[in-house]
This record gives structure tokens, sequence and C-alpha cells, in this order.
């Protein structure tokens, strides 16, 4: 399923996790809207905002990591429903399928 980056995903809360390295996410999803290591950031190091065809957004984050994990980390994914869990999944299993 295709998605478009940097979108607006104020409300969106936790809904799952996936394990992967920042650099398999930058392949997968491109490079995140910030991160990593947002001298800014206080809970959020690195984050990925994406809105999907059919309308779900989700995001994908790193959480109070206190820097940005390079290698195998669980990122969270952050949407409206359980909806944006299986979208970021769908593009992931693609994503392995493709490198493995």
């Amino acid at each position: 399923m295709r998605f478009k980056p940097a979108v607006d995903a104020n409300h969106t809360c936790w809904q799952g996790e996936f394990p992967a390295t920042y650099y398999q996410l930058v392949d997968a999803f491109g490079f995140p809207d910030y991160g990593p290591d947002d001298p800014g950031a206080d809970k959020v190091t690195c984050n990925w905002s994406l809105k999907f065809e059919d309308g779900t957004v989700a995001t994908i984050y790193d959480w109070k990591t206190g820097s940005t994990p390079m290698g195998i980390y669980h990122w969270h994914i952050g949407g409206h429903s359980k909806a944006a869990v299986a979208r970021v999944l769908e593009v992931w299993d693609d994503y392995m399928r493709t490198t493995a």
C-alpha cells in the first residue's frame, strides 16, 4: 500500500511495535520527519508520519530512548486505530521480502 510522508499526525497514540534498525526504516519509509537525535526532542528523538491511500494515518517513532537507536529496536507504531499497525506492517513485510 502506498503512503505519503510527513502528514499531520496529531492525536495519534501507541498501537503496536515492530523490530527494525534505523537504516532499514529509512530504506522502507524514507527519511524521518525529524531525527535522528533531534536536539529539541523530549520523549521522541526520531519520527516518521505517514498517510496511506485508504486515509489511515500512522507514525513510527522511538520512545524515551535518550538517543535514536541505530541497531535493532522495537519501534513504536502510533495511529488512531490498529489499522495503523496493519498498514505499516504491510509496507514492512513487502520491504523485508524484497531485501531477503
